[in-house]
């Protein structure tokens, strides 16, 4: 009759690890938000910094670009500015995820399906 309290013992522990990773992951969250990744191109004549999440911070143009009213080399340099830091700031997220998880990976959405369960945690 009782058989099935077992696993709902295992659940509840298994949802609580869940939870804990959550805010784990939300920790991370606001720790690459305060990171930091720089991109740049054409010999730094574009700067881009980002925060660890990927988030467009600043963008510094070297006024000489302005001068030469090279419209096509800006438009060329800022995204290839921004994608170098957004690959840095990708680079940091993995390596700080793979810390937290002792080198295992997490399968796709599971990270955000546990930063939202420590979400709920907090609401508690």
């Amino acid at each position: 009759m009782f058989k099935g309290l077992g696993n709902l013992a295992n659940l509840g522990s298994i949802l609580k690890q869940a939870q804990q990773m959550g805010a784990r992951l939300q920790q991370l969250g606001a720790e690459m938000k305060a990171k930091r990744a720089t991109g740049s191109a054409g010999g730094g004549m574009v700067v881009v910094e980002v925060n660890g999440l990927g988030e467009v911070l600043s963008v510094k143009i070297d006024p000489d670009l302005f001068a030469k009213q090279d419209r096509e080399m800006i438009e060329d340099l800022i995204p290839a500015a921004i994608n170098q830091a957004a690959q840095k700031a990708r680079q940091m997220h993995a390596e700080a995820m793979q810390q937290m998880t002792g080198g295992v990976s997490l399968p796709a959405g599971l990270e955000e399906m546990l930063s939202e369960l420590g979400d709920d945690q907090e609401e508690d």
